[in-house]
């Protein structure tokens, strides 16, 4: 059930990509399939204040109704959005597959293809933990309101405060979800009632002003000169007033719940551990690699893979005099090194993001010979926030907001800058920036005359595979690395450390490992610092299936670009087979497979 919620939330719900406005007059056409589904995605997205405003098409407009609420979390409302889908998916099928082709059977298809997972998914209440270390609203919630609520005058600055009485709402209803999941047998291992204890209390703890949720408010209202003085101040105190009084004992109160659980729990990583956490695994499998591979196929394919990259990479370190000690004894020097790394300092850590801005503009010199249609939407190079840094990921990609107020946003987590050594930062702008999720996301929002869940990227196998063929692409198509032998060692540290999360899910979630046997895998595979490993290895545990999407996207892409190459030879044209992928959009893999050997067809 908790994946409907973030499903229909963040991603299907952004299937009002082209704009509300569409809302005014589409209902009145004739329905077809494209039309039933934007239908379908209006309902969902007017039910989503949050994600009206991610997606910041009518924020601080005449239309904005919704800027001064949050998401309903009650059990209820999951109830309710349940049965909308439900409905829906049923009325698709009256729109095909029977008398549809081209375009609108795909469109079907993957339509169809995604309502079926998210009610596959929800089968089983009682699938996850609403409360984590790395997601869910007491994380999501307070980056949310401090960078994607944006504050231009004094209407949108009052409904911030809105939103922040929401917030004190919301910290109840999420926290009458946990009691229902501990009745159920739904508890955290140990340590992540621990990370997450940790997060909270570093949120909560500090001085009010010193809160970010009053602290990025006083600096955004500095920007806007049409709010007097004091209206300013008064906001501020506002501001100040509900969360020392509502949002930080709401934080409290959590807080000493998860106190509770710390003391009723196990240390069991998998999600075997919960009622019915095989079945529970097999569709999280099934989601997040859109395949029917099972989880024996899976580890098996991640070890394979790891065996062929730490060879490759071994060759490298022998190449480069790197001969002494173990494998990941050279990796890990490397990685310290003085001359690889940026100082863990605030100047360092600038230099480290213009270095990373100084790869994207060495790159998109080039792109051009490699894709006919390049995204407009700008890219920013952002630090992780400091409160979130860590639990957080090394790093992440946020969408561009679809009427341009947003760039998109590349986060790095910046706590320790020697977790991303110079020769590795390549591989990462590549994998976050041009060619892979920036590239890509962007890219899908230009589709046309498609519904809009096709302009999305709700499948993570399609939009991670890509990210991971595009560091692969960088290297096989335009040799990137030629002159830069520990740029590629990068590359396939990066790559070894997504075979490895084959591994170490499957291992976690269906083979009863240990967090620290999950660990001591990743560490000796990897050579990545314990620190970062064991973020990575603890978000699993809380996200089971999602690792795994990742290398089996990119060798799903891999083998499917072979098969082009094979079938049309010297008519193979690397550029019009990139825009057949990204400008059909997201897809499930399988269905990705039936539409890459139409093109081919039609090539021939």
């Amino acid at each position: 059930m908790k994946r409907l919620r973030t499903a229909a939330k963040y991603l299907l719900a952004l299937t009002l990509a082209a704009g509300l406005g569409a809302y005014l007059w589409f209902w009145a056409l004739p329905v077809g399939i494209n039309n039933y589904v934007n239908k379908v995605s209006i309902q969902l997205i007017l039910d989503s204040p949050e994600t009206m405003t991610y997606l910041g098409l009518i924020d601080n407009t005449p239309l904005d109704f919704h800027s001064d609420k949050l998401d309903s979390y009650t059990a209820e409302s999951e109830q309710q959005a349940l049965q909308f889908l439900r409905e829906a998916r049923e009325g698709l099928n009256n729109y095909g597959p029977e008398g549809l082709q081209g375009q609108e059977l795909l469109s079907w298809k993957i339509t169809a293809w995604f309502f079926d997972d998210l009610l596959r998914s929800a089968e089983h209440k009682y699938s996850g933990y609403s409360v984590n270390q790395i997601s869910g609203p007491m994380v999501d919630l307070p980056q949310f309101l401090t960078d994607q609520h944006v504050v231009v005058d004094e209407k949108s600055a009052s409904r911030y405060i809105a939103r922040l009485q929401e917030f004190a709402r919301v910290i109840a209803e999420v926290k009458l979800l946990v009691i229902d999941d501990r009745d159920h047998g739904v508890v955290p291992p140990d340590f992540i009632v621990e990370k997450a204890l940790i997060g909270m209390r570093a949120f909560s703890g500090t001085d009010v002003d010193s809160n970010p949720l009053v602290s990025s408010l006083l600096s955004r209202l500095d920007e806007v000169d049409e709010i007097s003085q004091e209206r300013k101040d008064q906001l501020v105190t506002d501001a100040r007033v509900i969360v020392e009084q509502q949002i930080i004992p709401g934080y409290q109160g959590m807080i000493t719940l998860f106190e509770e659980l710390l003391q009723q729990t196990d240390h069991h990583a998998g999600i075997w551990r919960l009622p019915d956490g095989d079945k529970i695994y097999i569709n999280a499998l099934q989601s997040n690699t859109t395949t029917t591979f099972s989880a024996d196929e899976v580890h098996q394919t991640g070890l394979d893979e790891v065996a062929r990259i730490e060879s490759e990479m071994e060759a490298i370190l022998v190449a480069g005099g790197f001969t002494e000690g173990s494998f990941v004894d050279r990796i890990q020097h490397l990685m310290t090194m003085p001359e690889h790394n940026f100082p863990n300092t605030d100047e360092g850590r600038r230099a480290q993001i213009d270095y990373l801005n100084e790869i994207n503009d060495q790159l998109m010199a080039r792109i051009g010979d490699y894709f006919i249609t390049i995204p407009p939407q700008p890219l920013e190079i952002l630090r992780v926030p400091e409160y979130a840094q860590d639990s957080a990921p090394g790093g992440y990609y946020m969408s561009p907001a679809l009427d341009g107020s947003l760039p998109g946003r590349f986060y790095i987590n910046q706590k320790k800058t020697t977790d991303n050594p110079r020769w590795t930062l390549p591989t990462l702008m590549y994998h976050e920036g041009a060619p892979g999720h920036h590239f890509q996301i962007s890219a899908s929002q230009l589709i046309e005359d498609v519904p809009f869940l096709r302009t999305v990227s709700p499948f993570t196998a399609y939009s991670e595979g890509w990210a991971l063929y595009s560091e692969r692409m960088v290297v096989s198509d335009m040799d990137i690395y030629a002159d830069d032998p520990l740029a590629d060692l990068g590359r396939l540290q990066a790559e070894i450390f997504r075979a490895v999360r084959l591994v170490v899910d499957t291992g976690m979630h269906a083979k009863q490992w240990s967090r620290e046997q999950a660990i001591s895998y990743m560490l000796e595979k990897t050579g990545m610092t314990e620190d970062e490993v064991t973020r990575e290895i603890e978000r699993y545990v809380v996200w089971p299936g999602q690792a795994t999407a990742y290398k089996i996207g990119q060798l799903a892409l891999l083998r499917l670009r072979e098969l082009a190459e094979t079938e049309l030879g010297e008519r193979f044209d690397v550029r019009e087979f990139h825009e057949m992928i990204l400008l059909n959009g997201a897809m499930p893999l399988e269905i990705l497979e039936e539409s890459v050997k139409v093109w081919i067809a039609a090539q021939e």
